[in-house]
């Protein structure tokens, strides 16, 4: 069910959320979560389609805001809020509203989302592009627990990770560090068959790639060896080394969504490590929404107190 709302105010959209449900007998005490998506239209179809489909797992009421950019001075000086409200098989698992700001209101966006947040529920934030250099003062990063930018949608990846080791809050999280779970399960799982002293460490990956710094920074600090960044063709990060007094443990993923994990005196075998989707990392982000320390420590490449032998 849509139900289309021009020129309207925080107050009708609510009304018209709860008309909606009433349509369709859906609660919405089933809702876990509100995540509040700021994108631009270009972007707004795959967010809210990615957004969709983590909810299948976190059902949620999604806040799409967009702002929309005024072709003449007329424009500018008029405010206006449109929106598309969604239920049921429209809205994935919860409910959808995808806010049009025009002029003032553009700037005050958390003036018209913070009456439609689900009370007494986590507040999420997520920027697919044009994140804020500082997001927990961004005024709407100021009313979320979980702030998640993207690195990979800006043009200068390593220069947007010095802003973020800068800026970090407890609740930042970047989708670059998202996608190296996989990676990292896997090292530690090889090193804890290894149980050999890691003394060198390289990374394989395409250039200016930023989970491959993540990766890097994350290995320096947490085995305290100097990690040695090597430009592949890719796609994304393609291989993993680290050197054993007994040999050398290697993740080789060069194509495709298949690995080969090699130990030392073992032989090697092939492990599934694909390219994950956004609602895949999305849903991921929102299984927890306390501080991911481990996302500081990639950020700054800062060794933790202890001084921990595996990954």
């Amino acid at each position: 069910m849509k139900i289309d709302l021009t020129d309207t105010t925080a107050s009708k959209i609510n009304k018209a959320l709860v008309r909606g449900r009433r349509a369709i007998g859906t609660p919405a005490v089933g809702m876990v979560l509100t995540m509040v998506i700021v994108t631009d239209e270009e972007n707004a179809y795959d967010s809210i389609k990615a957004a969709e489909e983590a909810s299948r797992e976190h059902p949620s009421r999604t806040l799409v805001v967009i702002r929309r950019v005024a072709r003449t001075p007329r424009d500018r000086t008029h405010s206006r809020l449109d929106a598309e409200v969604r239920v049921g098989s429209d809205a994935g698992t919860g409910e959808t509203v995808v806010l049009r700001t025009y002029g003032d209101v553009s700037d005050h966006a958390d003036s018209v989302v913070l009456p439609l947040l689900l009370p007494d529920a986590p507040v999420v934030v997520w920027w697919p592009v044009d994140a804020p250099d500082n997001p927990v003062k961004d005024p709407l990063g100021a009313l979320a627990q979980r702030r998640i930018t993207d690195m990979y949608a800006v043009e200068e990846p390593l220069v947007a990770l010095e802003a973020r080791a800068a800026s970090y809050a407890p609740g930042d999280t970047d989708l670059a560090w998202t996608r190296l779970t996989p990676w990292r399960s896997m090292l530690a799982a090889a090193l804890d068959q290894a149980r050999a002293k890691v003394i060198s460490a390289t990374v394989e990956s395409e250039a200016q790639n930023p989970s491959a710094e993540l990766l890097a920074r994350w290995l320096e600090a947490r085995l305290r060896v100097k990690t040695e960044r090597v430009v592949t063709a890719g796609p994304v990060v393609t291989a993993v080394r680290l050197g054993t007094e007994s040999g050398e443990i290697v993740i080789d993923r060069p194509e495709g969504p298949l690995a080969t994990l090699s130990l030392p005196g073992q032989p090697s075998r092939t492990l599934a490590l694909k390219v994950r989707s956004t609602s895949q990392l999305i849903a991921e982000e929102l299984r927890r929404l306390d501080a991911d320390e481990m996302y500081a420590v990639a950020l700054r490449g800062e060794a933790p107190k202890e001084n921990p032998r595996h990954v």
